[in-house]
C-alpha cells in the first residue's frame, strides 16, 4: 500500500508499505477524511519523539471498515467510523489506573505516527475495535466528524485539566484549532469571562463565535500586563495552554489566582525546561496547580462527543478553512500546516 511517511527528521515523502494485518481483536480501515496536525509538523520538524524512519504520518480520521477480527463484535465491513487520535491498550495496568492514554508507557496511547503507522495510508490498523471506534452516525459531514479524532478531544481535555466550575474567569492561551475548542469547552462548563489569546483575525473571530467574551492580542503587549489589567490585578481562575512554548508557563503562572489551576494540552515540540517564576508561584506554596495531559481516547469519549455535534451544542465546522480532494493531497495538506499561512485554522483532505 502507499502511505505518506516520516523518512527521518525533516523530511518526508510518499513510500509503499506492506498492508497492515488484522489481528483478533482489531479493525483494518481506510480513510474517508483525513486532517494533518502541528503535533505532525513537531514530530516532522522538530524530531520532538526522537528519530523515526519511514514511518506513516497522521493521527485524525474518519474511515471506512474494510476488515474485522473474528473476535470483534460491534463493527463489521463497510461501517464508516470516528478513529480517535489515542487508541488505548485497555486491559493494561496504566489503563485501570484511570490513565489510559499511557497504556504501556508515557503517552504509549498515542500509536499512530508516533510507534506504528499513521492514518496518511491508503489503510491503517486500529487496535482493540470494539474499544476504540465509534459509529459515525448518518448526516454528519466528514470534514467536520474529522475535528472529533483530536481536535475536540484535545481542546476539551484542557477544559477538563483545568477544572473549569461554573462563573470562572478563564484564560484561553494560543487560538488555532485546540484552543478554539478550548474556548467552547469553556463556555459549556459554564466559564464567565474567557479570555482567548492570539493575534489571526480569522481565529478572533470563531473564538468570539464559539464564546470568548475578550481577546488578548499577544502583539499588543505582554499578555500578563494584559490580563491584568483587564481583572484589576487580580488574575483569573484558571488557564488553558493550547499554544506558545516551555516560556508560556511562566506567563500563565504570573497571570493565575492562588488556588487556580493550569491545564496543559499544547505539545511542547522544543526546549528542555518548562519556566516556572519562584515567587509568583508563592515560592512553590502559592497553590498554583499546574496539570499537563494527553487527550483521552476511545469509543466512549468519541461518542458522548459526536453527540455534542448531533444535538447542536457544538459547531465543529467553523475550524475547517481549507478542503482538498483526493489522497494525494494529503502532502499539501501537511505542508500547509507546516507554513500556516495567516488564513490557516485547519485543513481536511477528503478522499
Amino acid at each position: 500500500m502507499k502511505g505518506f511517511a516520516m523518512l527521518g527528521i525533516g523530511s518526508t515523502g510518499w513510500i509503499e508499505k506492506e498492508a497492515p494485518k488484522c489481528g483478533v481483536f482489531d479493525a483494518i480501515c481506510r480513510p474517508l477524511a483525513l486532517s494533518p496536525c502541528t503535533s505532525d509538523v513537531h514530530t516532522v520538524w522538530a524530531g520532538a519523539i526522537g528519530e523515526r524512519h519511514d514511518m506513516i504520518l497522521g493521527h485524525e480520521a474518519v474511515a471506512e471498515i474494510v476488515e474485522v477480527g473474528s473476535l470483534v463484535k460491534d463493527f463489521k465491513p463497510g461501517d464508516k467510523v470516528i478513529v480517535p487520535a489515542i487508541t488505548p491498550d485497555w486491559g493494561s495496568l496504566e489503563a485501570q489506573g484511570g490513565y489510559s492514554m499511557h497504556s504501556g508507557g508515557m503517552l504509549s496511547g498515542w500509536k499512530f505516527s508516533n510507534f506504528k503507522d499513521g492514518v496518511f495510508g491508503e489503510l491503517f490498523h486500529v487496535n482493540e475495535a470494539d474499544a476504540n471506534l465509534a459509529h459515525l452516525p448518518n448526516g454528519i459531514d466528514l470534514a467536520a466528524a474529522a475535528m472529533l479524532s483530536d481536535m475536540v478531544p484535545t481542546g476539551l481535555h484542557g477544559v477538563e485539566l483545568a477544572d473549569v466550575q461554573f462563573g470562572d474567569s478563564v484564560v484561553v492561551i494560543g487560538i488555532g484549532p485546540v484552543g478554539l475548542m478550548s474556548v467552547a469547552g469553556a463556555v459549556l462548563r459554564g466559564a464567565s469571562h474567557i479570555y482567548a489569546v492570539g493575534s489571526r483575525p480569522n481565529c478572533i473571530e470563531i473564538a468570539k463565535e464559539y464564546g470568548a467574551t475578550n481577546i488578548i492580542n499577544y502583539r499588543e503587549g505582554d499578555i500578563v500586563d494584559q490580563i491584568m489589567e483587564e481583572t484589576k490585578n487580580k488574575g483569573v481562575d484558571k488557564i488553558i495552554i493550547a499554544g506558545g512554548d516551555v516560556d508560556t508557563f511562566d506567563q500563565a503562572i504570573r497571570m493565575l489566582k492562588p488556588g487556580g489551576r493550569i491545564g496543559n494540552v499544547n505539545y511542547l515540540g522544543e526546549g528542555d525546561y518548562v519556566k516556572i517564576p519562584r515567587t509568583d508561584w508563592g515560592c512553590g506554596m502559592g497553590h498554583k496547580t499546574i496539570a499537563g495531559g494527553l487527550m483521552p481516547g476511545g469509543r466512549l469519549r468519541m461518542e458522548k462527543l459526536v453527540s455534542l455535534i448531533t444535538t447542536n451544542r457544538l459547531d465543529t465546522s467553523k475550524l475547517i478553512t481549507h478542503k482538498f480532494n483526493g489522497f494525494e493531497k494529503v502532502e499539501d495538506a501537511l505542508m500547509l500546516m507546516k507554513d500556516k499561512p495567516k488564513d490557516l485554522i485547519k485543513p481536511v483532505v477528503i478522499i
